[in-house]
């Protein structure tokens, strides 16, 4: 046993330095970013927000409703391929490259990978997704998936540390999804006591990935538009969100109506909801590691957009980066004990 000294930190810890800047509006600040991939040597280029794989927020509409701000949807793995033959019948090639076909690491996943891979040549992400990166399996199976797809944008997770990120890379993996707890409906850090602040692990991740030119995904943890920042700020090339996209006519979860008011069941995918949902319930061997709440319904995602776009644009202009790439070249943190006055509430 050990225990390491230094202080890890979360969103909450901290707050941007303001820098002289000479950008007179938020209108200056270019939020599009041009990536080259490691690996599938593809190029890509767009606002780097992504929603997150769940089933209450990765849906296809919401994938169309935010292709539209040039923003990536990681579709969640409950869909046939059936339903994305449809999906891609309908859409254009610009909704598809803004698209993340979501993958678990069974031979049935890599299968059902396959199948919708065929589909079309449009799309370009392919999102292994499991919640302990840490296992060898993990790794083989990126490997195989980058064997049989070598063209492909392969992202995989989730870790939080430095030693992993350079391991999936090198095992085939573009980018690399980092987020050990911090979701507003996981449970994983009380019902195990492992984690990272989101914070440290997005700085120590992106270190190493970018060493070895590769990217990460920051997933988790944000709960306003200055987290998304702080994720940027960071050195996350990519941020996902679950929670800050809930709820809306386009996330696709189901509504309640409770005393005379609409809410959106929204859940953790390790929770006792998903797993009875898609699982058949809770397997003996193990918990539930998420949590299940209701969201009053937010109406149609387009506002929500474009107001984290807003905040994130803004942030920009106090720390003088023209462009959002730039960001974490003019980010100075300062450790903080308080983020915002509530007197009146929360906002």
């Amino acid at each position: 046993m050990r225990i390491e000294q230094d202080l890890k930190l979360g969103f909450k810890d901290v707050l941007f330095r303001p820098k002289r800047s000479t950008l007179k509006s938020r209108s200056q600040v270019e939020l599009t970013r041009d990536f080259t991939f490691k690996h599938s040597g593809r190029q890509w280029s767009g606002v780097p927000i992504i929603a997150a794989n769940m089933d209450s927020v990765g849906s296809f509409d919401m994938a169309k409703a935010l292709a539209k701000h040039n923003v990536m949807t990681a579709i969640h793995k409950h869909y046939t391929v059936e339903d994305w033959a449809g999906f891609i019948k309908e859409n254009p090639a610009d909704v598809l490259k803004h698209a993340m076909v979501s993958t678990g690491t069974s031979d049935a996943d890599f299968q059902k990978t396959k199948d919708i891979m065929a589909l079309t040549d449009d799309l370009m992400f392919i999102c292994i997704d499991i919640a302990n990166g840490y296992s060898e399996h993990l790794v083989e199976y990126v490997q195989k998936v980058r064997n049989a797809f070598p063209d492909k944008v392969i992202s995989a997770g989730n870790v939080v540390t430095g030693d992993m990120v350079e391991e999936l890379i090198l095992a085939g993996a573009d980018i690399v999804k980092v987020g050990i707890g911090p979701g507003s409906v996981c449970t994983t850090r009380v019902k195990t006591g492992v984690g990272y602040p989101q914070l440290s692990a997005i700085i120590e991740c992106a270190d190493a990935a970018h060493g070895l030119g590769g990217q990460i995904i920051g997933d988790g943890g944000c709960t306003c538009a200055g987290d998304v920042s702080k994720a940027f700020g960071g050195g996350a090339d990519f941020v996902m969100l679950g929670g800050m996209l809930a709820g809306h006519e386009e996330s696709n979860g189901e509504i309640v109506e409770k005393d005379g008011q609409q809410f959106m069941k929204f859940y953790g995918m390790s929770s006792q909801s998903a797993m009875d949902k898609h699982s058949g319930g809770v397997a003996n061997y193990r918990a539930a590691e998420g949590k299940t709440v209701l969201l009053p319904y937010r109406g149609p995602v387009e506002y929500t957009i474009q107001d984290i776009m807003g905040g994130v644009r803004s942030t920009c202009t106090y720390v003088g980066a023209a462009k959002l790439k730039e960001l974490t070249k003019r980010t100075t943190f300062i450790r903080v004990r308080e983020q915002e006055n509530n007197v009146y509430g929360k906002e």
